[in-house]
Parts: C-alpha cells; structure tokens; sequence
C-alpha cells in the first residue's frame, strides 16, 4: 500500500442469494453445502434448451421495501437495495445530514432490468407504445441499484454503477476501496445485484452454448473444475459491503470483519466471452492486488475462484493462479461458491466478497459442491464437497466477466 493513503475495512455485510436470503443464512449456506439450483419456475421453461436455474428462494419484499416500491422496481433493484439495507444495520453506521456527504455507493450489475426491459417489449408489440409503464426506462438502467439504494439510505456521497458483466460486482468494490483510500469518503456500500433468470436472459446463454444442459438432473450441473463440467448456472441475488477507512470505523468503534488490502483489475482484449490463453490477463489481476496489498504468494491461504463450471473459464483459472502463486498454489485451498449458488453474473463478485470476509471471521473454507472427477487441466485443491475449518489470514476474490475484464481483491483478517 503506498505511503498517505487510508486503511479500509469491511464493517457491514447484506446478501440474498440461492442459498440464503440474509448473511446469516448464506453462511450457514456455505458451512453446510447447500444446493441452490433446481428448476425454474420464476417462468414456463418447458421450451427452453436449458430448464433450471439457481432462483432467490421464498423472496418476498414486503415488509422491507413498500408496497409502491416493490411494484415499481425490477427485481435486480430490490435484491440490490435489500442487500444494501442489511448490510447498513450490520454495520452499525448512521447515516444523517452531518455524514450523508461522504457516504456512497456503487453497485455493479451486468444486464440491470432485464425483465423489466423484456415484459415492457411484449407490451409494446401486444398493445402498443401507449400501454409502455412509464416506468420501464428507470426500471431497466443498470444504474438503478446504485440510485435507489443511495434514495432508501440517504447517502449523498460518491455514486456511480459499474456495467463490467460479470466481474461488475468485483469492480465495485475495488472502486469504492480506491475512493476510501484516497480520502474521497468515509463509507461505502458497495457490491454487485442481479436478476436475468428471464426467457430472454436463459435463452440468450443457451444459444452461446455457456450453460449447463444437464436438464435430467440440475441439482449436480454446476460443478466447477470437474472434468464433467458441461456450462453454468445462471443465478440472482445480491452482496453488499459496507467498507470504511480504518480511522472512521474506530471513530465510531465499528465492529470489523476485516481489511481490504488489494485491487487488481485487467483487460484480456482477446475476444467478446473467452478468456485470453493461458488466463494472463486473469493472472495479471491477481499479481496486481499482490503487488497492491505487499503480499508474496507465501501469504496467501484461499482462493475463492470464478470458477463458472465452464471448460474455458476453470482451466484458464486454473492456470492464472498457477502462474502468479508458483508452487504455492497446490498447497492452498482454491474453491468455486458458484457451485451452490450459481453464477449471478454481476452479482456474484457482492457475494462472494461477502463469502471471503465470512471465511475469514468464522475460519472455514467454502466447498466447492457436485466435485467428482479430476480434470488433469484443473489439478489444485478445489476443496470437495465439504467446507473445511481452517485458520486464514489473507483470501482472494477472483471475478472474470464476458469482453475480457478481470478483477482480483485481496482481503485480510483484523487481529
């Protein structure tokens, strides 16, 4: 970390996943190797070349959101905001006209309103422009998170939404610890929402051959690093940080789950959804947040990897981290949460971020679920089946998205 800037830590977090609709659920989730995919049924997928997905189970806003709200929000918006809000309670902070100045937010998301976008297209073409919600332009901009959140919270601060598919999430949360860092404000919030599990959002991935098939038995499709992989899983949900500089959380004598310490963000410039050969520019984020957090391969004790349960993506990885770690790469634990969760495209960096700073404070590593076969392109420590109580000091994020952008964040144990 160079000389003047602020120390960040994590002090809040707020998730709703396939797993588990608060953070205490998602990690009860994660401790037991709970399965989240099954069919689909957010719609009729019987004519679908893909039929299941890993859906937000029992979602129900009421209560949280107002009722006006709910029906005036898409989905992506909702999950974002009630990420937001949870992740606010936990971390203790107010927020007030005093503060509101120099607290923000930022959360990515890789499509926004998709089904707000698709159902309002089956208006226009049934009844006609007239019949279009005026709504639907607020209700589909992938900003709209980030907007509403900022609205619900009273955060004034630094806000922006990052449209880097599926490392956006990650994205975020770097650019909120940059923002820290560099003293431009005293708390963000700052994660990743999605919710494309539409016709259009599972037909679209389907044709570009990138999902599981696997219709006879979807609970066992995701199945990141297996030599079976056949695609992902298309997930929804949320995760929400509330990060702080160091010497505001003490000001206030915030509970700290941990410290950012690294950001590493690349670009492949290879091709629209595959990653460069050999993953580099993947690699290349990784050695980025190392340099950024003055951290050796040495200090680094787990990996929770994008591990999308794709035959490109898991062996790319796989190679990144060998190449960057050296031999120290078959002595940690590398593990995919999107095995239980799915892959939620912009939203998976917001919970596996909140997946990290959960190993780190209660000492377990996630599973990576459905492991059976090795892959001799995938020969790491993917942790089958069963989390595994460790001791961690320092984790890494890793979040690769479709037009070749890479994010790594490293996290840090407080003492």
């Amino acid at each position: 970390m160079l000389e003047g800037l602020h120390r960040v830590v994590v002090t809040g977090l707020g998730a709703i996943t396939p797993i588990g609709n608060t953070v205490e659920q998602y990690l009860d989730g994660l401790k037991c190797a709970r399965n989240g995919v099954a069919s689909i049924s957010l719609f009729d997928a019987s004519a679908h070349a893909c039929r299941f997905a890993a859906e937000v189970k029992e979602f129900d806003p009421i209560g949280i959101l107002e009722p006006k709200e709910s029906k005036r929000w898409d989905r992506f918006s909702k999950f974002g905001v009630i990420a937001a809000k949870e992740a606010l309670v936990n971390s203790g902070l107010t927020v007030n006209e005093d503060n509101s100045a120099r607290i923000g937010v930022i959360i990515g998301s890789g499509v926004g309103g998709l089904l707000t976008m698709e159902s309002q297209a089956h208006v226009l073409a049934a009844k006609g422009p007239g019949r279009v919600s005026p709504f639907t332009v607020p209700m589909m901009i992938p900003n709209m998170a980030t907007g509403l959140a900022a609205i619900a919270l009273g955060a004034k601060g630094p806000s922006s939404a990052i449209a880097t598919a599926c490392a956006a999430g990650s994205n975020a949360i770097g650019d909120a610890f940059r923002l820290l860092q560099l003293g431009k404000a005293d708390a963000m919030l700052c994660g990743g929402a999605e919710a494309s599990i539409t016709p259009l959002g599972v037909a679209g991935f389907a044709s570009a051959k990138a999902l599981s098939f696997r219709n006879d038995d979807p609970a066992s499709a995701s199945r990141p690093f297996d030599a079976n992989r056949d695609g992902f899983v298309i997930g929804e949900g949320s995760g929400v940080l509330v990060l702080e500089t160091l010497d505001h959380a003490k000001s206030r004598d915030a509970n700290i789950y941990a410290e950012v310490i690294g950001y590493g963000t690349t670009c492949d410039a290879h091709h629209i959804t595959s990653p460069s050969p050999g993953g580099t520019g993947g690699a290349e984020a990784i050695r980025q947040a190392l340099q950024d957090g003055q951290l050796n391969p040495d200090s680094v004790d787990y990996i929770n990897a994008h591990g999308t349960s794709t035959a490109a993506n898991d062996s790319n990885e796989t190679n990144a981290i060998k190449s960057v770690l050296l031999d120290r790469a078959h002595q940690i634990p590398v593990s995919s949460t999107k095995s239980m969760t799915g892959h939620l495209l912009g939203g998976s960096g917001g919970i596996e971020a909140v997946a990290c700073v959960l190993s780190l404070k209660h000492s377990f590593v996630p599973p990576t679920i459905n492991y059976s076969t090795a892959d001799p392109s995938c020969d790491l420590d993917y942790v089958p089946n069963t989390a595994r109580q460790q001791e961690l000091d320092v984790v890494l994020s890793n979040s690769f998205g479709f037009g070749g952008h890479n994010v790594c964040l490293a996290f840090r144990k407080m003492s």
